[in-house]
């Protein structure tokens, strides 16, 4: 007899959930809304309690300027065009980590804060604020860890670009599991 899975409604919510990267709608992203997401998506495993993240909230009001300032960092030829490309988003969530001394902290530290942005994100597609994690260039610029005030010894993990859409994007395939799956054999 074949069994069925049935899957859990948090299994539909991670096959379900799309990166939003344009279509935004009007609707503003407040910060209260972020908050809220927060305060749900930070209980992410993260080794020691060391919760190594904060973050910094760009509302729609700041937006064209921080969208100004992070374009300055590119070549001239390329700023008219990076201005305008952050300008999409209705807001933004910089998500930074604290970067530990020892390698094998740094790895947790990332796996964790990682952990946290699923969270996030997931948290976000229930609410219908879509989502994509940018790690564009300028975010490792150190020009942009003085617009954003970030410290010598964080990182800047990247720019949660974040608005209400109407139009979900299109699912996009998997590799199977077992073609990415094998067992040690001793």
């Amino acid at each position: 007899m074949e069994e069925t899975k049935e899957r859990t409604s948090i299994a539909d919510v991670i096959r379900e959930r799309r990166a939003v990267k344009k279509g935004y709608n009007d609707k503003p992203v407040t910060q209260e809304a972020v908050l809220d997401l927060l305060e749900d998506a930070i209980w992410a495993p993260t080794h020691g309690l060391r919760q190594p993240w904060r973050f910094i909230f760009i509302d729609q009001e700041h937006k064209p300027s921080f969208a100004k300032q992070v374009a300055a960092t590119y070549p001239e030829e390329k700023q008219a065009n990076r201005e305008e490309y952050l300008n999409e988003p209705n807001a933004y969530l910089a998500v930074i980590m604290q970067v530990p001394d020892i390698p094998k902290q740094y790895d947790e530290n990332f796996g964790a804060t990682a952990c946290m942005i699923q969270n996030f994100w997931l948290l976000a597609w229930e609410k219908q604020l879509g989502v994509v994690w940018k790690t564009n260039p300028h975010i490792y610029d150190s020009k942009m860890k003085e617009i954003l005030n970030v410290g010598d010894d964080e990182k800047i993990v990247g720019l949660l670009h974040l608005g209400y859409f109407d139009e979900e994007p299109a699912q996009k395939d998997r590799i199977p599991v077992v073609e990415k799956f094998s067992t040690f054999g001793g």
